[in-house]
């Protein structure tokens, strides 16, 4: 069999690659079980991811993922309105909506512009804010960020928190990076 043969394989298999935490090994079993042993389940996925594609947007309003101009989260009446969580990323709200960690309200700030930054203002204000929680990886920029979106907020009266940082549960001392151990000294509470 020479390699003209599988072309369209091969492609499949670079495409898979090209996904996060897929490797060339783990890209050449999925495609081989797609195209090989489930071909109905493997154009299931494909009408699937097709579908999402055309249907996912941004919210208008948070950032977040949605199927209409505003999210579920933003229609949701019930949630906090006055507690907004600034995330990177909106597969940071999906992670803390599966586990149910949060009842307020979300901001996806993925890059800071004039636009998002105007954006975050006109929801604090429509929202009537009262507090800001970061939900940010710790960074030097991702401090610099908080910063600067303090000063950019600081006419309205808000109370800025972030997540908590530090040591893990279960995790032993020698296998945590410095920032997060600096950061629980730091942040240590009274027993």
């Amino acid at each position: 069999m020479n390699s003209r043969s599988l072309e369209k394989f091969n492609r499949l298999v670079d495409a898979l690659e090209q996904l996060p935490t897929i490797g060339k090994k783990s890209a050449t079993r999925l495609a081989y079980h797609m195209v090989a042993k489930d071909s109905f389940n493997a154009l299931r996925l494909s009408h699937a991811i097709e579908d999402a594609i055309r249907s996912i947007r941004k919210c208008r309003k948070c950032g977040g993922m949605s199927e209409d101009e505003l999210c579920t989260i933003c229609c949701d009446e019930t949630r906090e309105s006055s507690l907004l969580c600034i995330v990177e990323s909106a597969k940071d709200i999906l992670l803390l909506e599966e586990n149910g960690l949060f009842s307020g309200r979300y901001f996806v700030l993925e890059e800071l512009n004039e636009a998002s930054v105007s954006r975050l203002k006109k929801l604090v204000k429509e929202e009537r804010v009262e507090e800001i929680i970061f939900a940010l990886t710790p960074s030097v920029q991702n401090d610099a960020l908080i910063l600067y979106i303090e000063d950019k907020l600081a006419d309205e009266r808000i109370v800025f928190t972030r997540i908590a940082q530090g040591v893990p549960t279960g995790v032993s001392l020698e296998n945590i990076d410095i920032l997060s151990l600096g950061k629980a000294l730091n942040d240590r509470v009274k027993v």
